[in-house]
């Protein structure tokens, strides 16, 4: 039986990035082997997208791929408090329909979507 969803993030500076998670956005963690963090990341939820869609003449397609996002409840308090915390932001905060999105910088490796659904979330079903 699945019990988890565990989530990689490939860093070129992967101590950089592990003291980041820790540091910056707090979240608890073992220490696997040898400063090897693995960290708590809380209730999660997984989503299917297709490659490809067009619709009313806004065509669009990517490749197959996996990505991360991070969820939030209040995106500006949200930015706000990890931006006090040192974090970066690689853009402002943007309308995408689905949310309320903006990406976060992941010192060591690259940016993750922050996000505040407007969908109902299913990580709490």
């Amino acid at each position: 039986m699945i019990i988890a969803v565990h989530t990689l993030v490939y860093a070129d500076d992967a101590e950089l990035a592990r003291a980041f998670f820790r540091d910056v956005l707090g979240w608890a963690h073992i220490d696997a082997q040898g400063g090897w963090l693995i960290f708590k990341t809380g209730p999660s939820e997984l989503g299917v997208h297709p490659t490809s869609e067009g619709q009313g003449g806004n065509d669009w397609s990517t490749n197959q791929r996996h990505e991360i996002s991070l969820m939030c409840d209040d995106i500006e308090q949200t930015v706000a408090e990890l931006t006090a915390r040192g974090a970066e932001f690689t853009r402002g905060i943007k309308d995408e329909g689905f949310g309320l999105t903006t990406m976060l910088k992941i010192p060591g490796a690259t940016e993750m979507m922050l996000y505040q659904p407007r969908h109902p979330p299913a990580h709490s079903l």
